[in-house]
Formats: C-alpha cells, sequence, structure tokens
C-alpha cells in the first residue's frame, strides 16, 4: 500500500470517544540541510521530518518525474527501448550534466534513459522529451498533471532537466512520494538506478549517488545539484524487507547530502519496524450471509495493509474485526460490511473498512425461505 493509499485509508484519531495511542516520539539526527524527510515506503509512515513540505528547488531530483511519466509511455507502448531517437539542436546544447549527444546522430531510447537516470544527463533528458511529446513543452504538461495524478500538491515543474527556473519547484515530501510511486509503479525501471557508471560512446561516466558505494542496502535512487537548489538526494534503501526513502534538499555541499542521507536511512532501521498486517483481498474473516445464493461471505481489505511503529511496539497491537449483526444479499464486491479497528497498548490507534471480497447475488426461492426460517427460529 505504502503512499499509495495509506494516506486516504489510515484513520488515526478518537475512537469512541477515546483518547487515541500514540507511540513514543523517537528523536530525528541531527541533519545539516533545510529541508528533508524520512518515509517508510510500504506504509507511508513519515518517521522523521523538517520543513518537508516547505517548496524549493529540487533540482535533477526533476528528473525522477521525467523517468515516471516516459515508463507510463514504455508501459502502454508509445515508444520502444529500442527506438531510434534524433538528437535534435536543443538537447545538443543544453548545459550541466551530458552524454555529449550531438545534433543530427542518433541513440535508443534506452541508451537515453539509463544516461539520463546514471549519469543524470539532461541533454538525454531533453531528447526523450522531445520523442515522447513533440516538444519539451508538451512533455511538461504531462509531468504537471501526473503529479496531480500522484497527489504531489505543492509540486510544479517548468522544465524536464531542473535547471533553476522561476516557478520550478517541490518539496522533501512530494519527492519522496514519487519516488515511492516509481519504486511501486516500474520495478523493471527502477533497478537502472541502482547503476553505478554507464558508458556512451566510449565515455564511462559514474553515477553521483555515493550511498551506491558506501551502503549495500541502498539500490537508488538521485541526486541533483544547482545554484539555487544546493545539493539535493532522494535515497532508497531495503533492509531485511523494510524499504525506507530519505529525501534531502538544500544541503551545502556533496558530503552533507550523503551524511544525511546515511544519517536518516540509518535512524529508521535502527527504531522503527514495518510489518504487513493483513494482505489485500485475503479473507480476514468469513461471515454468515443471509438470502444469497452462497451462505459464507469472506471479508478483507482492500489494499495491503503495513503499519511501521518503533521497535518493540508491533507487540502491543490488538484487532478487533466488527461486523453488522445480520448480512443480507445482494452484495457488491468492495462494499464496505464492517472495519477493522486496532489497539494499540489497549488504547484505539487506527480504523480500516472491512469489505467484501466478491459479489453475491440473491438466492433462489428454496435459499431465501430456508434462511429465512432459520432466522425466524433465531
Amino acid at each position: 500500500m505504502g503512499f499509495k493509499k495509506f494516506f486516504g485509508l489510515l484513520l488515526v484519531g478518537l475512537l469512541c470517544g477515546r483518547t487515541a495511542a500514540a507511540p513514543p516520539e523517537i528523536p530525528p539526527p541531527d541533519i545539516d540541510a533545510p529541508a528533508w524527510i524520512l518515509v517508510d515506503h510500504d506504509s507511508g509512515q513519515i518517521l522523521a521530518g523538517r520543513n518537508s513540505d516547505k517548496p524549493l528547488a529540487p533540482a535533477s531530483l526533476t528528473k525522477l518525474m521525467t523517468a515516471y511519466v516516459l515508463f507510463g509511455q514504455l508501459k502502454t507502448g508509445k515508444f520502444q527501448l529500442d527506438d531510434k531517437i534524433a538528437i535534435g539542436p536543443k538537447a545538443a546544447k543544453t548545459s550541466g550534466a551530458r552524454l555529449f549527444l550531438r545534433p543530427g546522430t542518433t541513440a535508443s531510447a534506452e541508451e537515453l534513459l539509463k544516461g539520463m537516470i546514471v549519469v543524470s544527463a539532461n541533454d538525454a533528458a531533453i531528447a526523450l522529451a522531445e520523442h515522447a511529446a513533440t516538444n519539451v513543452a508538451n512533455f511538461v504538461m504531462e509531468m504537471n498533471v501526473t503529479a496531480r495524478a500522484l497527489e504531489l500538491r505543492q509540486t510544479v515543474f517548468v522544465n524536464v532537466t531542473g535547471h533553476d527556473e522561476k516557478g520550478h519547484a517541490s518539496t522533501a515530501h512530494d519527492l519522496a512520494r514519487l519516488t515511492s510511486a516509481l519504486i511501486r509503479d516500474f520495478p523493471e525501471y527502477y533497478k537502472w538506478f541502482a547503476q553505478k557508471e554507464f558508458t556512451y560512446r566510449d565515455i564511462t561516466q559514474y553515477n553521483h549517488n555515493a550511498l551506491l558505494w558506501r551502503d549495500p542496502s541502498v539500490d537508488g535512487v538521485k541526486t541533483g545539484q544547482t545554484r539555487s537548489a544546493g545539493y539535493c538526494l532522494s535515497a532508497s534503501a531495503n533492509h531485511d524487507g523494510m524499504r525506507l526513502i530519505a529525501t534531502v534538499l538544500g544541503a551545502r555541499d556533496e558530503s552533507a547530502w550523503v551524511s544525511a542521507g546515511q544519517k536518516l536511512l540509518e535512524h529508521g532501521f535502527r527504531h522503527f519496524e514495518t510489518r504487513l498486517l493483513y494482505a489485500a483481498d485475503v479473507p480476514a474473516l468469513r461471515v454468515r450471509l443471509w438470502m444469497g445464493n452462497q451462505s459464507m461471505l469472506p471479508l478483507g481489505i482492500r489494499h495491503n495493509l503495513y503499519l511501521t511503529l518503533p521497535r518493540g511496539w508491533h507487540e502491543k497491537l490488538h484487532a478487533r474485526l466488527v461486523v453488522k449483526e445480520t448480512l443480507s444479499a445482494p452484495v457488491q464486491q468492495g462494499q464496505v460490511m464492517g472495519t477493522l479497528a486496532l489497539e494499540l497498548d489497549r488504547k484505539p490507534y487506527a480504523e480500516y473498512p472491512l469489505v467484501a471480497l466478491q459479489e453475491v447475488g440473491m438466492g433462489n426461492i428454496f435459499q431465501r425461505t430456508i434462511d429465512r426460517v432459520q432466522l425466524w427460529l433465531q
């Protein structure tokens, strides 16, 4: 579930008029950057942060969205990895990190994607955008539409590279959500973000994400740096089945972004634990259903329910499954039939809807007659 549906599903607050439980607050590490956030990928829970919703220049973290849109077009077949893409003058003359593309030549879509991801090549990003949407302006429009669909509420893109430009901004929170969506929706391409080097036309360049060399649990994702943005990083690591995302904006230099990313990831793995409590579409219980063409109805939750708590606190978690006393057909798949209530340390913590996992129609007259008799006898 993660960022995917967590924020719309989790209702932490007051249940039955009682004070909700709250795990102890764990002080975050000292991070030398103006804005940052640490998030669990699967539960979507924010484990630590500062100024995480403040709009700032995102530098080349912009290319996370450029890649997301391009991956979506690959999935729909709008273009293929082996497509030969013509290099235009705008791509060839762009500044910053480059593959040193030459106008009038061609390169494969896969080469350009890897160049954009691994070495943050601006010329590759522009060539891909022009190929995918006729021109860069059209592609930027698609980036902003996708940002709204992913509920990146304070993100506005003006270009595909991350160059400093008025109005081009995002937040640590939004960029962490985008990172999580990219990992979730395109695992087949996400592996490219772990690639440490890339060679194009006999020129080998190296990934700027130093955490790929320092920490074997880190498998991505992107760095960026401009005069206005400072040094930016969104890093993800997977340790013992728990995936964390640390996003840092505005660090003063490369050493500061590396230190910040490593401190945040180590803090998360040391102090927190994420568990899958209930799997999507797997029955949590089966209940008696009256007047239907079947007598038992499986109930469960719509999305995988992951919960991140301080280490040791999962043992204080208890679940109650509350269902109406009498349930009758017809029932639509996904119809809310009850509540999964979580208690933490014997206090209310969160509620989730229990839904029907399959559709059940009305029974025939014989089935309904038997059920009416049984209900009357009760």
